[in-house]
């Protein structure tokens, strides 16, 4: 309830800062009126209203959503590779993303899809290498998590190693430029349209790993375990493969690539609050919320004149907290040292 509590605090207060030096009253006066219906029309209007509701708003709902996504996807991969330094991209997931945003701004590829094409060919990557994953790990007989985690290895390194292809021999500086900057993610292209859709799945993806707390639990114990309790993981990795790679390629077409959040937050809130994923589920998913939100507004004020991307910030972040976490040696299951 706490941290509930603290994420509603950090949008109300977050939306007050801006490069835009705008009354706290103001602020407030236009996200009531255009909530409830409450306080003077006129602020349904103007350039108080569009700079607090057009760009403010939703790019923090939707640093919100994304940051829930990327927590519980880093949970839910944890888990099914059995691995602590699994994060939504350790198994492909985040080169496929590259792959199609690369084949989409350096060839024109899915230029069809319209004004999004970018980001809707790199949410087609992410999944589809995650279907490749899942198919390339049952070759030979049942998926595992090693196999799972040695096929992401295997077709993350062949993603990047056709996107430099491509970014190498299209001798395109313009092109260049647009894919490092998509990579490095950013929350500008925040509209209420896209939140429309990414919000509903990423609170439907949490909700749904909360439901399944038993079997995210039981994968820790391992397989042999697991079916002396009467559960078959087999088909339940798959799923939640799949279920993570939609939630994180919605992430991806809408923020592009945003690292680190994925690793470490599922681990401090590990050590905070132990293993148990009934509890984890939701707690890693209004952690990584409340840092996103303010991981963007950071990004939006420590450099005027300019927004830095946030994939940057969160990196200059993550790394030395992941580190902090090996130095303690606590970066194992159940806070034991590896």
């Amino acid at each position: 309830m706490l941290l509930f509590l603290a994420l509603i605090f950090s949008l109300l207060f977050a939306v007050t800062i801006g490069s835009s030096d705008i009354p706290f009253k103001d602020v407030y006066h236009v996200v009531f009126y255009k909530l409830f219906g409450i306080g003077d029309a006129a602020m349904g209007e103007g350039k108080i209203h569009d700079v607090v509701w057009f760009i403010r708003l939703p790019r923090l709902v939707l640093a919100a959503a994304i940051g829930m996504s990327l927590s519980i996807c880093g949970v839910v991969m944890q888990a099914i590779v059995k691995n602590p330094l699994a994060e939504p991209y350790v198994l492909g997931i985040s080169s496929g993303a590259s792959l199609g945003a690369t084949l989409s701004i350096m060839l024109g590829v899915g230029i069809t899809f319209g004004s999004n094409y970018v980001g809707i060919m790199a949410c087609l990557g992410a999944f589809l290498i995650s279907i490749g994953v899942v198919a390339l790990a049952n070759i030979g007989g049942r998926a595992t998590s090693v196999k799972l985690l040695l096929a992401g290895m295997a077709l993350s390194s062949l993603c990047g190693a056709f996107s430099s292809f491509i970014v190498y021999f299209s001798n395109d500086q313009d092109g260049m430029k647009t894919v490092s900057y998509w990579m490095m993610g950013s929350l500008g292209g925040a509209s209420w349209e896209n939140n429309a859709v990414v919000v509903p799945i990423s609170i439907l993806g949490v909700l749904f790993f909360w439901t399944q707390y038993r079997t995210l639990n039981l994968m820790l114990l391992g397989d042999e375990s697991a079916i002396t309790l009467g559960t078959d993981l087999h088909p339940w990795r798959q799923l939640y493969l799949l279920v993570s790679s939609l939630m994180v390629g919605f992430a991806v077409y809408c923020a592009g690539v945003i690292g680190f959040v994925g690793l470490v937050i599922p681990h401090v809130v590990r050590m905070l609050f132990g293993t148990d994923h009934k509890k984890l589920v939701p707690l890693c998913a209004l952690v990584g919320a409340i840092f996103l939100i303010w991981a963007d507004v950071l990004c939006r004020i420590i450099i005027t004149g300019m927004e830095l991307p946030i994939g940057i910030l969160t990196s200059m972040i993550g790394a030395p907290v992941f580190i902090w976490l090996m130095v303690r040696k606590k970066y194992g299951f159940g806070g034991k040292e590896s």
